[in-house]
């Protein structure tokens, strides 16, 4: 009796500490984040930049996210993902909370006050089509969130579409770009609301640059987040680096004289960074139009010696590209009314990052619209400066050079094809390091003067900066619908009926310019999508389904009766 006693106490005491250690180990679990991150995209571990905007919080950062009710797994996928993430970010801080809200839940007046509310803030909705028994049916989501710190709200749209509707076949892709950009994203809003002083971006004027109502669309974009203004070089005695952190200058058509480009050059030399946005050929679709045939010619800009000391070349040519947008040309007359199709017109090429070009400008971008681009070499510098090449042309590309006539021939019949043999042709640089001055040894007396007037010294040679060189002024430039008298999305093809990513191209440029925190590195964040093969899954189909199904009773009979021969040996 007594020895029973001391065996279940000894029982007992067992499970005790049994118990004690495993309350133990969820203490230290609660206290201790962490998890190991197996995955071969990393696609669960957050930048260290992200890690330190989350880890400063000062206050309760709020996550309000519409992404919530029934819809295909594709979407549940979008939506785990971002629970994921911000169960991250609330292991780090206890300052993050969030919330999933269904905006179509409730009655039908409840649904219509809350898209309503979200269309105010800039949120709309995507038209999802949906597979049923019967076809297919159509669903409004809303895959977006509202982030909210210290009184200030930003909507964050999570969905990598340019479109306003996703059909079946279409949207694993989307999906995919929309789950590896997720961190990026939330953290970026997080960063900007956290700043108390928007950095000011200054666009140059005075130069034949597009005016403001073509360039509205960027600006009205940059606005949020940015103080945006244009100034005029011949205004300021220097352009303080301090004041204005970016210049952009979108397709200046007069010449720039050697005093403006000081000022341009001793900005650079104090850590200024620049969007060279050029046309280095004076080419118009309008213009063509109108006369059947056009020869271009070279814009005096006379930038060509600060483009070479920094370490570019914009060529005088014009590419041409299988890849391109089409435009409408006149094939016929029926009656008295003109017939028009739409055909490839190859001086406008959609250019599309390389797939594995996973700089975070061009991650995960669409195809991006140029009109009559140049082609960009790049020269060996004085001083340390790196070239990155962002963006190309196509496999079937070629160039030609000016003087050359322009007219609508070549979309009247088969392209030579053989002839577009120039593939990869660089259209857009960008330059980071330290530049060296166009001016060295070449100060003048008023040059000098100008640098006394401010107090400033002559520099030969800069600080750390970027700068981004695009040999195409209308990148920027959004398309005006003269018809209905409104400005049109920047990057939408009125020919085509498309937006193309022309927005997020300059944004993230943008960006990755100003960024000094290195939040911008999680866009080199990629969640690769790996599809099954459907053809070699039907070829193996009788092979796989002996080892998932056969293969297991196999090695269960075995170890049965292997468990069983023994037994019988052991025990008989």
């Amino acid at each position: 009796m007594k020895k029973s006693a001391n065996t279940r106490n000894q029982s007992l005491l067992q499970l005790a500490l049994f118990l004690g250690i495993l309350v133990f180990i969820n203490i230290l679990a609660n206290a201790f984040y962490g998890h190991i991150d197996l995955t071969e995209d990393k696609r669960f571990t957050l930048t260290n930049a992200t890690k330190q905007q989350i880890k400063e919080l000062e206050e309760v950062v709020f996550v309000e996210s519409f992404l919530e009710g029934e819809f295909p797994s594709g979407f549940k996928r979008l939506q785990n993902a971002l629970r994921e993430l911000l169960n991250d970010f609330k292991s780090m801080s206890g300052y993050v909370e969030y919330q999933f809200t269904d905006p179509l839940g409730g009655s039908a007046e409840q649904a219509n006050e809350m898209m309503e509310q979200l269309s105010k803030v800039g949120i709309a909705p995507v038209n999802l089509q949906v597979k049923t028994d019967d076809g297919y049916s159509e669903k409004l989501i809303f895959p977006a969130v509202i982030v909210t710190y210290k009184g200030r709200s930003m909507p964050v749209n999570i969905l990598e579409n340019n479109t306003p509707s996703l059909a079946p076949g279409q949207d694993q892709i989307a999906l995919n770009n929309s789950i590896s950009l997720l961190e990026y994203k939330i953290t970026n809003a997080i960063k900007k609301l956290k700043s108390l002083h928007k950095s000011k971006i200054a666009i140059t004027e005075g130069h034949g640059e597009l005016e403001p109502y073509q360039t509205a669309r960027f600006d009205a974009a940059l606005q949020q987040y940015y103080d945006v203004g244009r100034i005029n070089l011949d205004s300021f005695t220097m352009v303080d680096a301090a004041q204005y952190r970016l210049l952009v200058i979108p397709k200046p058509r007069t010449r720039f004289s050697d005093k403006d480009k000081f000022k341009i050059d001793q900005y650079v030399m104090n850590g200024g960074k620049l969007i060279w946005l050029i046309d280095r050929l004076s080419a118009d679709l309008d213009s063509l139009r109108l006369a059947g045939e056009y020869v271009p010619y070279d814009y005096p800009l006379n930038l060509e010696d600060i483009l070479f000391r920094y370490g570019v070349r914009i060529e005088p040519n014009m590419v041409q590209d299988l890849r391109a947008s089409r435009i409408p040309l006149q094939v016929g007359v029926v009656g008295n009314a003109p017939q028009f199709d739409l055909r490839p017109w190859y001086y406008h090429p959609i250019i599309f990052p390389e797939v594995d070009n996973a700089h975070p400008i061009v991650k995960n971008l669409d195809g991006i619209d140029f009109q009559f681009v140049s082609t960009i070499d790049t020269i060996k510098t004085k001083t340390p400066v790196k070239k990155t090449i962002l963006l190309t042309t196509s496999e079937k590309s070629r160039m030609q050079f000016a003087p050359s006539r322009l007219n609508f021939d070549i979309t009247r019949e088969a392209p030579p094809i053989e002839r577009f043999n120039k593939p990869k042709q660089p259209v857009a640089v960008l330059l980071e390091g330290v530049f060296p001055s166009l001016y060295e040894n070449r100060v003048t007396e008023n040059m000098s003067k100008m640098l006394e007037e401010i107090n400033q010294p002559f520099l030969a040679q800069s600080k750390p900066t970027r700068m981004l060189i695009v040999a195409d002024g209308d990148v920027i430039r959004n398309a005006i619908n003269k018809k209905e008298n409104k400005i049109e999305p920047l990057g939408y093809n009125p020919y085509e009926r498309y937006t193309f990513a022309n927005k997020d191209f300059l944004l993230n440029a943008v960006e990755y310019l100003l960024d000094t925190d290195g939040v911008i590195a999680a866009r080199s964040k990629e969640v690769r999508l790996r599809l099954l093969n459907k053809t070699k899954a039907r070829e193996e189909k009788t092979k796989w389904q002996l080892v998932n199904i056969v293969l297991p009773l196999l090695l269960l009979g075995i170890f049965g009766g292997m468990f069983t021969f023994l037994r019988r040996r052991r025990y008989g």
